[in-house]
């Protein structure tokens, strides 16, 4: 008895419950269901996904024109300094405008030739070269870091926004429970589908972000090194200029 009542029951149980749960999860029917707080939260998130993906392509190209042009600088300016060629050297700087080497090698080389090639090389010269080599270092490196900071807050902030919009959607959720005064699927679907799409959106956000900000923080590193070791030789190079 019990059983044949359930199988009559059922059929008309499950109608109304696909009934009272139609709700679209296509892109436009999930925003139709949100409310207005959680579509700022989506405009939010969609205009710092924009700006994390200008950052990171902007970053990618800058950091790969600069090691292809600096593969392409050291050995060249190193045969011109070897054979005392400073002015030559001077110029293939010039021509690597994008390398983070070129930038820092020039900065040295334009400083220590504004005391002028007569002459016997100072210690002061070589100071002065030192000091422009390390103002010079200082500036290439911001440049390296620009929008990395952006990223990295991107990065942070993301998740708890879509949190935030995680929080606006249940309220809007049990809001709908209490204004139709049904506990069914349907009462409470908008709010929780507005509720995952806005966490989904910050995560989908966030993870790429934080990755491409580890990933270029190492590159920046590996380009700090390479340009103290630049700098460390073409110091050493002044000094064995000053004792011949």
């Amino acid at each position: 008895m019990i059983l044949a009542h359930l199988a009559t029951f059922a059929p008309h149980s499950i109608g109304m419950f696909l009934q009272e749960g139609q709700v679209s999860f296509s892109l436009m029917g999930l925003w139709q269901n949100m409310g207005w707080l959680a579509r700022i939260v989506a405009i939010i998130l969609f205009v710092m996904s924009i700006w994390s993906l200008a950052v990171i392509i902007d970053r990618a190209l800058y950091f790969s024109a600069a090691r292809k042009q600096s593969r392409e600088f050291a050995p060249k300016v190193a045969g011109a300094l070897k054979d005392g060629r400073l002015d030559e050297a001077i110029k293939i700087a010039d021509r690597s405008k994008k390398s983070h080497l070129a930038e820092v090698v020039t900065a040295g080389l334009q400083e220590f030739r504004s005391f002028g090639s007569g002459g016997s090389i100072t210690e002061d010269q070589i100071e002065s070269a030192k000091r422009a080599l390390e103002r010079s270092e200082a500036i290439v490196h911001a440049k390296l870091k620009r929008g990395l900071g952006g990223l990295a807050t991107i990065g942070s902030t993301a998740p708890f926004i879509g949190l935030f919009g995680t929080v606006v959607g249940i309220l809007n959720a049990f809001q709908q429970i209490a204004t139709q005064k049904t506990s069914g699927i349907g009462a409470v679907a908008g709010g929780i589908s507005e509720a995952l799409v806005t966490t989904a959106f910050g995560l989908l956000v966030a993870i790429p972000a934080v990755m491409c900000f580890n990933f270029f923080t190492g590159k920046v590193e590996a380009f700090d090194v390479e340009m103290d070791n630049s700098s460390s030789e073409l110091v050493d190079y002044f000094i064995k200029q000053s004792h011949r």
